[in-house]
């Protein structure tokens, strides 16, 4: 359900000693006597459907509050109450602050029980259409996700375990919503269904690939993107796919004047992760590997990559752990979730899903059917995933 509750943010204890004898009947709602009190009770107390701010406070006042309501707390609707009820005052708590309502001071307890309930009835349509969008483009790119494991599930392996790494990192930021990012690592790769399985063969296994194969590779981002872009509300993934391979100075692909900044963040944090994961699979960890990120002079995002380092001071996420059991077995014996252990490859050691993959129901199927033809070796080392 979503949140009802409400806080009212005043530094004058008067008006809030009096919104607590006029309104605590009608609706749940705690007060704040500031700006910096109100965010420590959105990121401990909350979430909070609605938010009352004043605009004339100390420190911080109720434009400069509402604007950082916008980063930390997206869905909280957002109400300012003024005595100072200039225009300039009006269109910087619209432009900045985006606001739901404006209300003068001294504000009739009628209109303000009003503009609450219709504040409350928006952050409830607010709430109930993200978590639709959130559901329907999550089977979206659940779909996507498994024809790219039964095209190449390597790549797709390598997405589940970008994923994970881009959720911690996303959230140790601070950034205030992960989907997108976390989107972008899984379908990173999805490009790669327009390359030959021939192709995808011997990038999986370390052969040299000729000119032409080297282009098909390098234009999956493209490829990336112009599917994902007919999705309606993936357009931002779609763009942090394209730009994954970008570098910070603008060289790589795409060949245009996009850099620095202008990189999608998302395509910055995809290209940090990529790379470290490449060096953690050769053996360069820890220190030596952020060495040698930072030797790559305008690569990467200065910033980030320290603070992926910071983030991730040993390994990137494993999905692999020490302290759950080790289990051996068949194939027919495989269940989707369980994260594998060792490789998964044929009698004649033809390598089909690599260790540290979550195993999905698609990708289940696909070795049932590949084993009826190449028998799989067995038995299969797997652990359950973290609950």
């Amino acid at each position: 359900m979503p949140s009802k509750k409400i806080i009212f943010v005043d530094d004058d204890p008067n008006l809030l000693a009096a919104m607590q004898r006029n309104l605590r009947k009608q609706f749940t709602f705690d007060t704040a006597p500031g700006g910096a009190e109100a965010l420590h009770a959105i990121k401990t107390t909350g979430p909070y459907a609605v938010i009352v701010a004043d605009m004339q406070m100390p420190e911080m006042n109720g434009v400069e509050l509402l604007s950082k309501v916008c980063i930390a707390s997206p869905d909280t609707v957002r109400v300012m109450l003024t005595g100072n009820a200039d225009q300039l005052t009006a269109t910087e708590a619209v432009n900045k602050g985006r606001i739901f309502s404006f209300l003068n001071k001294p504000c009739e307890p009628e209109t303000l029980k009003f503009t609450l309930e219709a504040a409350l009835k928006q952050h409830e349509l607010v709430t109930i259409e993200r978590e639709l969008l959130e559901g329907t483009l999550t089977g979206a790119v659940k779909v996507l996700g498994e024809v790219l494991a039964m095209v190449d599930p390597s790549s797709f392996g390598r997405g589940q375990k970008l994923r994970d790494s881009v959720r911690i990192f996303a959230k140790w930021l601070g950034l205030p919503s992960t989907w997108e990012y976390e989107m972008a690592a899984l379908l990173a790769n999805i490009g790669l269904v327009s390359v030959p399985p021939i192709v995808l063969r011997k990038l999986d296994q370390g052969f040299e690939l000729t000119a032409r194969e080297r282009d098909l590779v390098e234009n999956a981002p493209q490829i990336g993107h112009d599917l994902l872009i007919h999705i309606p509300r993936l357009e931002p993934v779609a763009k942090n796919v394209l730009y994954q391979g970008k570098h910070y100075n603008g060289a790589g692909f795409p060949a245009d004047k996009v850099a620095g900044e202008g990189i999608p963040m998302g395509a910055r944090m995809l290209k940090i992760l990529h790379d470290r994961a490449m060096l953690e699979a050769e053996g360069v960890v820890k220190k030596h590997a952020h060495d040698a990120m930072k030797a790559r002079h305008h690569v990467y995002d200065p910033t980030l990559l320290d603070k992926c380092f910071e983030c991730f001071e040993s390994f990137l996420a494993n999905a692999i752990s020490s302290d759950r059991a080790v289990l051996p077995l068949a194939v027919h014996e495989l269940q989707p979730d369980v994260i594998l252990v060792s490789d998964i490859k044929t009698k004649s050691d033809v390598l089909l899903i690599a260790a540290g993959n979550r195993l999905t129901e698609i990708m289940i199927s696909r070795l049932n059917n590949y084993a009826n033809f190449d028998p799989i070796k067995e038995p299969i080392y797997v652990q359950s995933a973290v609950p």
